[in-house]
């Protein structure tokens, strides 16, 4: 499968952004996030992990992408993620779709947070 691309495709909708923060410095928040969200070699989606800009993107399906952008600020790093409908014609489609990602995506954020403080904070 291709590489994500760093660029937002034309046309997209934002669907949900979150915030975090982290007390840890943003180059082991990045690796984590992008351990955690890698798919492996078998991968059937797209995915790029870009150090230098601490920027993790996941698509797949039809509608999906997932951005994770760590940016380092005075206490630490600030963590925002982003999920996007991509759809180029189904529009409709993705909000459908997308609905129960979205709803989960708040719950599923707070989890991934909480246990990288454990990781990185202790």
């Amino acid at each position: 499968m291709t590489e994500a691309s760093r660029r937002r495709p034309e046309p997209h909708r934002v669907l949900l952004t979150l915030h975090g923060h982290l007390r840890a410095r943003p180059h082991e928040v990045y690796e984590a996030i992008a351990a955690r969200c890698d798919p492996g070699e078998q991968r059937r989606s797209r995915f790029l992990a870009d150090p230098r800009a601490h920027l993790v993107v996941s698509e797949g399906g039809r509608w999906y992408r997932g951005e994770y952008r760590v940016v380092a600020d005075d206490h630490g790093s600030q963590v925002t993620h982003v999920i996007l409908d991509v759809s180029k014609r189904q529009r409709p489609l993705g909000r459908f779709s997308g609905r129960a990602v979205v709803e989960r995506a708040p719950g599923e954020f707070d989890r991934m947070l909480r246990q990288l403080r454990l990781e990185l904070e202790g």
